[in-house]
């Protein structure tokens, strides 16, 4: 029983030590974690796959034009 307790102590320091900026900061949020939305990240010129993948497939459709595409774009 006494091995419970201990654990239970010590994960509770240590998730408060954990949220301690989060509790005591005055607007109190999360980092942004999502590289699309933060600002350090479009500083470094870094973008999420996602939006480099369109950005790349744009460049290649305009490219190459529409012949490689499998939609009948021939009307």
């Amino acid at each position: 029983m006494s091995l419970f307790i201990i654990t239970v102590v010590i994960l509770a320091i240590a998730v408060f030590l954990f949220s301690f900026n989060i509790i005591f900061r005055k607007n109190g949020k999360f980092p942004e974690s999502e590289i699309g939305h933060n600002k350090e990240m479009r500083k470094l010129g870094l973008m999420c796959a996602k939006s480099q993948e369109k950005i790349l497939w744009k460049k290649r459709e305009e490219k190459e034009g529409c012949s490689s595409c499998c939609c009948s774009c021939e009307d």
